[in-house]
């Protein structure tokens, strides 16, 4: 069983793909390149182990030590300054991601009303796709607007 936070998130995802797909697809790609570059960081980390534990007598003696331990620095430098703009457009998706919050969190209640309508009689109840779909279709039907507002009342 879903929980209304869970709803709700998915939801912010669904009109926020609606209305902004460009966003959306940025911030997927974040997520993916955020995700390789903390991949990348730990072959970093785990060449750097290896070499330490590899190295025998002075580890400053030994040039492929050094080797990977500088160019290692330059990678390490390289991702961290990704992950700051990454960090700072993410920042920048979810302000205007959250501004269809209340459009979510009033979905995510209607789903959670309509299926305690089932303990009233079993006759009433209804699937999370079939809520889902009639979410989708009330974004597509409804009056576009140029104010942010008017829109989420619509």
């Amino acid at each position: 069983m879903i929980t209304p936070l869970g709803l709700e998130d998915q939801l912010l995802s669904l009109v926020a793909a609606k209305e902004k797909p460009d966003l959306e697809n940025k911030k997927n790609k974040l997520i993916l390149e955020s995700a390789q570059n903390k991949r990348q960081l730990k072959d970093i980390e785990d060449k750097i182990l290896e070499v330490l534990s590899s190295s025998e007598g002075n580890i400053l003696e030994d040039e492929r030590a050094i080797e990977i331990l500088s160019s290692s620095k330059v990678l390490s430098k390289e991702i961290s300054k990704k992950q700051k703009i990454a960090t700072s457009t993410e920042e920048e998706i979810d302000v205007t991601r959250n501004g269809y919050k209340p459009v979510a969190k009033h979905g995510s209640m209607l789903f959670f009303t309509i299926s305690d309508l089932a303990s009233i009689d079993p006759m009433y109840q209804y699937s999370l796709a079939w809520f889902i779909n009639l979410y989708l279709q009330s974004i597509s039907h409804s009056a576009l607007a140029n104010e942010l507002d008017q829109r989420i009342e619509n």
